[in-house]
């Protein structure tokens, strides 16, 4: 039981474990137990005992999930052992997995030295997925262990930083599609997200609203899936502009400053003059300061690299949209999707009544 428990969470949360037992006598009816509210009280703690001993036990061996905790690995000033444990918070089922079979770090650099010459090849993307894929856990280890800056891990993964490997990246952290799901799932419930936009009051409606009417006048889909996450953003109250910074094509130098000050968004860039219904020159995503990609297809386009570079290099949401993102994660995405803050569940309810 908590092998099959670990192949989800090494550190599963008190739901989870809640969740674990509930199972356990629904398969085994006869080990209900009797007098409790639930019928499972007493084997929801044996298993927290459980998985503490087996996390133990994987510690011994150096399980690379599990040893990154140890006392030995912590920071300065953090000597405790329940103190700035590394796991996953985002449901990321593959967070830091071992090496393959039969590789070690040297075999594992070897890889990745030899990653640098392929990305410099045309038409080489075959290989490139290849030793990409062969190298997650490798890579994983260096982002989860060491924290290192986003400029250091782009010169030694820069294969890492293209739409298709972000993609694939997501994919191997999550087991689900980045791109082909986000965007599925948000035409899908477009229409509902509108029913509920059109009932909001006040500001945030005539916001809103306007937003809105951009996307009805314009075919895009890429302005309508603009227009739709901006109205998102405007419906939980939190400013876009803290994350999309826009700047016009007459100002070079302003932008190249701003955006190097950035520390996690989006840069724009539009024509002097033109208005939302038009298609951005450049779109880009910053990570601290350092441009990571460029002439992306629109904004929307632009944030869901973002929010799959974000699990790629293990960081946070920005704070100043932590609902929109959210929102991406555990409703269209449906990752964690039962367990969401007040925000989110008022809104994914309204969206289907």
């Amino acid at each position: 039981m908590a092998e099959e428990i670990f192949r989800y969470a090494a550190y599963p949360t008190d739901s989870q474990l809640d969740q674990a037992a509930e199972a356990l006598i629904n398969v085994h009816p006869c080990l209900r137990e009797k007098g409790t509210r639930t019928g499972h009280e007493g084997w929801k703690h044996y298993l927290k005992i459980k998985m503490a001993n087996f996390r133990s036990k994987l510690s011994k061996i150096g399980h690379p999930e599990i040893t990154v905790n140890s006392l030995r690995n912590k920071r300065e000033g953090r000597g405790k052992a329940a103190s700035n444990i590394k796991k996953p918070k985002k449901v990321e089922v593959n967070f830091l997995p071992c090496l393959p079979r039969g590789e070690t770090a040297d075999s594992m650099e070897k890889e990745r030295i030899a990653l640098l010459t392929e990305v410099k090849k045309n038409n080489n993307e075959a290989v490139i997925k290849e030793k990409m894929h062969l190298t997650f856990s490798y890579r994983r280890q260096e982002l989860v262990e060491d924290l290192p800056m986003v400029s250091d891990l782009q010169s030694r993964w820069p294969a890492l930083f293209t739409v298709n490997e972000i993609n694939a990246e997501f994919m191997r952290i999550t087991t689900v599609p980045l791109l082909s799901k986000f965007f599925a799932q948000l035409d899908k419930y477009t229409a509902d997200l509108q029913k509920v936009f059109s009932s909001k009051g006040g500001a945030s409606g005539q916001k809103i609203s306007r937003i809105m009417t951009v996307a009805d006048k314009c075919g895009d889909i890429h302005i309508k899936r603009d227009c739709v996450i901006q109205s998102l953003c405007v419906y939980f109250n939190e400013d876009m502009t803290t994350v999309v910074k826009e700047f016009e094509d007459s100002n070079p130098k302003e932008a190249e400053a701003r955006i190097s000050e950035t520390t996690l968004g989006l840069f724009v860039i539009r024509k002097e003059g033109a208005g939302a219904e038009e298609e951005p020159s450049d779109v880009g995503v910053v990570i601290e300061g350092v441009t990571l990609l460029e002439n992306l297809k629109s904004i929307s386009f632009g944030l869901v690299i973002l929010f799959g570079l974000i699990y790629a290099l293990n960081l946070s949401y920005p704070q100043g949209l932590k609902f929109t993102f959210e929102f991406f994660q555990k409703v269209l995405m449906n990752l964690d999707g039962s367990k969401l803050s007040p925000k989110v569940q008022a809104l994914k309810i309204k969206m289907f009544q």
